[in-house]
């Protein structure tokens, strides 16, 4: 058995533009990937990278309703790194919003394991708010955020 997390929320905008903030490397570097931004739009059967150096391959597509992808989300207590799973999935509301999941599975049942599911789980809950604030207001929460951030890095481990 391995760890994982899922988060969920609702953003009041429909499905089509809510998937669009995902998929578009422009707008996902608006509000997530911020520094170094989104290389590449998420097709299929690609791989692209996040933050500078983080490659995320796009292991499912479904317009409009799913996205699955793997990337290096787990590092062993050997320090070696391992891929964890991401999957998104987005369902339209009666309302005319959108409920999006985000689930990552995968990590190692060890402490570093551990570690990383409640990174990721702070990482994910932390873009899905900040996903809403764009696609909604066109807020940037990021911004001035993260101490790593406002240096020009990627955002890290707060004990890093």
């Amino acid at each position: 058995m391995s760890l994982g997390i899922r988060i969920s929320g609702r953003i009041g905008r429909p499905v089509a533009e809510v998937f669009d903030a995902v998929v578009n490397p422009k707008k996902l570097s608006s509000y997530f990937t911020t520094i170094g931004g989104a290389s590449a739009p998420l097709v299929q059967g690609t791989t692209v990278t996040w933050w500078k150096d983080a490659p995320v391959e796009v292991v499912e597509l479904v317009p409009e309703s799913r996205i699955v992808l793997r990337w290096d989300g787990g590092t062993g207590e050997d320090k070696t790194s391992y891929k964890t799973l991401v999957e998104m999935n987005f369902k339209p509301l009666e309302d005319g919003g959108t409920l999006v999941t985000i689930a990552e599975n995968g990590w190692r049942e060890d402490e570093a394991g551990r570690r990383g599911t409640y990174l990721n789980c702070e990482g994910w809950t932390q873009m899905l708010c900040c996903m809403k604030a764009f696609v909604e207001y066109g807020i940037n929460l990021r911004e001035g955020m993260f101490l790593s951030e406002m240096k020009g890095e990627p955002a890290s481990a707060p004990d890093e």
